[in-house]
């Protein structure tokens, strides 16, 4: 059975920062993108960046490009998002998720990927 588990959300002032981490379980995904996303209230689920298999191809949504990095750890089939300069409007439940086929380039929309873990909660405060 494959799994995503997210940690290391939580309650962080505004300007801070935060690490997010997944792992996955039941398959290695060392030959796949995997990416960060995340959904606010009564908002769409949107991508937050993307990582190739190696960690050499990279992408960001605008949103937060210049302030958040993703990075991975293939021989502990893990993938990070470091998060700095927290604003408000990134509070959201962050969901990891990782393609299930190899591939070599990064995906920046929901539907190829094959396995999401169950979102780890990020909240802002002003």
């Amino acid at each position: 059975q494959v799994q995503l588990v997210e940690s290391g959300g939580g309650l962080v002032q505004a300007g801070g920062s935060l690490r997010v981490s997944c792992t996955a379980s039941g398959r290695t995904f060392s030959r796949s993108p995997m990416g960060w996303f995340r959904q606010a209230p009564g908002k769409e689920r949107e991508i937050v960046a993307s990582i190739n298999w190696s960690g050499g191809t990279t992408y960001y949504a605008d949103s937060v490009k210049g302030r958040f990095t993703i990075s991975r750890d293939n021989a502990k089939n893990t993938v990070f998002l470091q998060m700095h300069s927290l604003k408000p409007e990134d509070t959201a439940v962050y969901y990891c998720a990782a393609v299930g086929a190899l591939q070599g380039g990064v995906v920046t929309t929901k539907e190829p990927y094959d396995y999401w873990g169950q979102g780890t909660q990020v909240t802002v405060s002003s």
